[in-house]
């Protein structure tokens, strides 16, 4: 096996989803601490500790106690590379997670086993559903009083629409969790509150055992071998085997994205974190062929990446850019020359970092899988692709309209070049939209949420020393719009002059004020084509 097919095999690229609250950070930071990545975790919520989760490391971040943009963490475990994408629960910051969907290989979605399936989950398993993504559910909070696992489960097929399997099964939980079945490894993993930990961890390959009663007491042993059973019964026989455990059928139906692994645990208390990732690194899918416009690519051929994210700031010392480059194929190499095939030039980079969280250093040398952050001076935008010298375009990183708007205008004068810049940063980074109208100049920010405003405003003024205000605006929708007749198009600009907006790339937007006036400009001009998603590119 040669050096690159070696390196590529060993690559486990995956985002971590969930709705907010559902512990999808504080399971991120037990996985750095078991790929001896950081030494202590951060309590997420705690304000008594001042600590914060390694990888929510902006400000806003650290005071709020959730995760307002993507983090990207690379580690070494039991032989392979782990670069996990940790991406924010709250809806408004949802695109971000729709783009960083993009530039993973697999999903672990954390479900919290008290709120069951929530709204972001679903949408996000829509994204996961869409691009065959394999995904992989970690029911959290055990430790807590909950739902009964099997009405779980049959939520998780029912909301999630996709068929599940456990490989570890809860034994109670609440203040009588006891433990959980490893079925994979056929342990039994058993808990006590005040480790923190697994504490004792027992092979029983017989779930009949007088072992099993030993440990657990014979009223648990006889549930736990009744819900085994029926696992068994129900899960294994819909794969096609028999066989409960060793099963290959299981491994393939994953990676095809027509079945998701189950592990049931505590991320805060450390509880079934290591059963998961270690059944993770073996099942989990290696960088995978990536579908450009042009052809598909394998992860084995020449050097090709793509843009997925760009983060201002990420050093307040320094007001410098990243570019986010997810390798899709080859080897990447310090200093050597690759070709930025928007601007048609050869691009060398010296200063090529890798990540933990917001601590870098440099690189000499990735692979297909690995996330690399580039220093962008304005160079980049989400979508550009770097390759050894073909021209290839990677598609499907998309901007959704959004769904609020507000003129976002300069409260300080002295400041003006210091707002634009910001916006013009914040704005790469795909934190929210900005459209100039055309009738007054304007600038007009959208977003999905309400959180948006208030994280641009917070990073204005403590990244940029800007100070911006909000006014309302009343707008139902903005849509790019194309016409196959310049003709046409020009005349509905003209007919349209007041609602007519252009975006960061200058294409041309309508800014519509309701639904009605909306679907009177469709049935107006039926020459012109409204799309409500934009794809880079």
């Amino acid at each position: 096996m040669s050096e690159l097919t070696n390196e590529i095999q060993r690559r486990r690229t995956f985002a971590i989803i969930s709705h907010p609250d559902a512990g999808k950070t504080t399971l991120t930071e037990k996985l750095l601490l078991f790929g001896g990545a950081i030494h202590v975790a951060g309590a997420v919520k705690s304000n008594k500790i001042r600590k914060t989760a390694a990888s929510d490391w902006m400000e806003i971040e650290k005071q709020r106690g959730i995760s307002v943009a993507t983090s990207v963490m690379g580690f070494d475990y039991d032989g392979y590379k782990i670069n996990i994408l940790d991406t924010p629960g709250h809806q408004d910051f949802a695109e971000d997670t729709y783009r960083t969907l993009t530039a993973v290989d697999s999903v672990i979605i954390v479900v919290d086993i008290a709120k069951g399936v929530e709204t972001q989950t679903r949408k996000l398993m829509d994204v996961c559903r869409m691009r065959k993504t394999p995904v992989l559910i970690f029911v959290n909070k055990l430790d807590r009083d909950g739902k009964d696992p099997f009405d779980l489960l049959d939520e998780l097929e029912q909301e999630l629409r996709i068929r599940v399997r456990p490989l570890s099964w809860p034994i109670e939980q609440g203040v009588r969790f006891k433990g959980v079945y490893n079925i994979y490894e056929e342990k039994l993993d058993l808990y006590t509150p005040s480790k923190q930990t697994i504490t004792e961890s027992i092979e029983i390959k017989d779930i009949r055992s007088p072992e099993m009663e030993k440990h657990i007491g014979s009223d648990q042993a006889e549930k736990l071998c009744a819900d085994l059973e029926l696992i068994q019964g129900v899960y294994a026989e819909s794969q096609g085997t028999a066989d409960p455990v060793r099963y290959y059928s299981l491994v393939e139906q994953y990676l095809q994205g027509d079945l998701a692994p189950v592990f049931f645990g505590s991320a805060l208390n450390n509880f079934g974190v290591k059963e998961l990732l270690d059944c993770f690194v073996r099942i989990a899918p290696s960088p995978r062929p990536v579908v450009a416009e042009e052809r598909t690519v394998d992860p084995e051929d020449p050097f090709s990446g793509f843009i997925f994210k760009i983060h201002a700031n990420m050093d307040p010392n320094h007001r410098s850019c990243i570019a986010f480059l997810k390798i899709c194929s080859g080897k990447f190499e310090r200093n050597a020359g690759y070709r930025h095939v928007r601007f048609d030039k050869t691009m060398k980079f010296s200063q090529a970092t890798a990540f933990m969280a917001q601590r870098k250093e440099t690189v000499d040398e990735a692979y297909a899988g690995d996330i690399v952050g580039l220093p962008d001076t304005g160079n980049f935008k989400i979508g550009d692709t770097l390759t050894a010298g073909e021209a290839l375009h990677f598609k499907g990183l998309p901007s959704f309209s959004p769904e609020m708007f507000k003129y976002i205008d300069n409260a300080d004068p002295m400041k003006t070049k210091q707002l634009n810049k910001g916006i013009d940063q914040l704005m790469d980074e795909g934190v929210a939209q900005l459209f100039t109208n055309q009738y007054n100049g304007r600038k007009i920010i959208g977003t999905v949420g309400q959180l948006q405003f208030e994280v641009i405003q917070y990073r204005l003024l403590h990244e940029y020393g800007a100070r911006c205000q909000w006014e309302p605006i009343h707008l139902y929708k903005a849509c790019w719009i194309e016409s196959r007749s310049a003709e046409a198009l020009d005349h509905f600009k003209k007919r349209k002059y007041q609602y007519i907006a252009s975006d960061k790339q200058g294409r041309d937007v309508f800014l519509a004020d309701s639904a009605y006036v909306l679907q009177m400009a469709q049935q107006d001009f039926p020459d012109i084509r409204f799309h409500f998603r934009s794809e880079f590119g």
